[in-house]
């Protein structure tokens, strides 16, 4: 018997370890087909919600935000780069040369999720922007990746011009902040319990596996 769950993974476009835990939740959920059922929402989360219109550099705003040096981001991005490898995700951060503001990219998400797409079109802007280095804020870009993901393009572009969803989005991202989650990816599972951070295969399916059973 297939036991169903719930997963709420509370994300943001342009974080590299949200890209690694939904590529590899998604394994996760594929490795437990006919075992576990999994009801997946991704939720919105801004980790530069104050961003201008034109990004920010990349490597002066991890410089910036996290204090680390030009060696350090390095470092940093080459190890996100071979734990991308290990689970079939390619990041180009050669292409990806800035940082973005998101807010569009999360109102089109939940859009989406009333539309039964929204999985597929979150897989589809994590590619768009670690892969090929497509800016997440630009409405032409969105709306052409909302097709891509089997949504309409002239629907997905009257949801960028009038600001839907505009609300839903800040009152989900201020529920998240007001139960302790401030940093991401951040799962809940089954509306009661959080897992932070980016996960293996591995771990999720063991997560995964143990809700059903409780």
């Amino acid at each position: 018997m297939t036991v169903p769950v719930r997963v709420d993974f509370v994300s943001d476009v342009v974080c590299p370890w949200c890209a690694l835990g939904a590529t590899a939740l998604r394994q996760a959920i594929a490795n437990l087909a006919g075992e576990v059922a999994v009801e997946l929402t991704f939720k919105p989360f801004e980790l530069n919600a104050d961003m201008p219109a034109e990004g920010e550099q990349a490597v002066t705003h991890m410089m910036r935000k996290y204090g680390r040096s030009a060696e350090e981001v390095a470092s940093r991005n080459k190890r996100v780069i071979a734990l991308g490898k290990a689970i079939g995700f390619q990041f180009d951060l050669e292409k990806r040369s800035h940082f973005y503001n998101t807010f569009d990219a999360h109102r089109l998400l939940l859009w989406a999720g009333a539309e039964g797409r929204q999985v597929a079109l979150k897989h589809i802007l994590l590619k768009a922007y670690f892969t090929d280095g497509q800016n997440p804020s630009d409405h032409e870009t969105l709306v052409r990746l909302a097709g891509d993901a089997g949504l309409s393009t002239t629907r997905a572009r009257e949801v960028l011009v009038t600001r839907a969803f505009a609300v839903e989005v800040r009152e989900l991202q201020r529920f998240y902040l007001e139960r302790g989650i401030n940093s991401v990816p951040a799962m809940v599972l089954n509306g009661r319990q959080v897992l932070s951070g980016s996960q293996t295969v591995e771990e999720y399916e063991q997560v995964l596996r143990q809700l059903a059973q409780d």
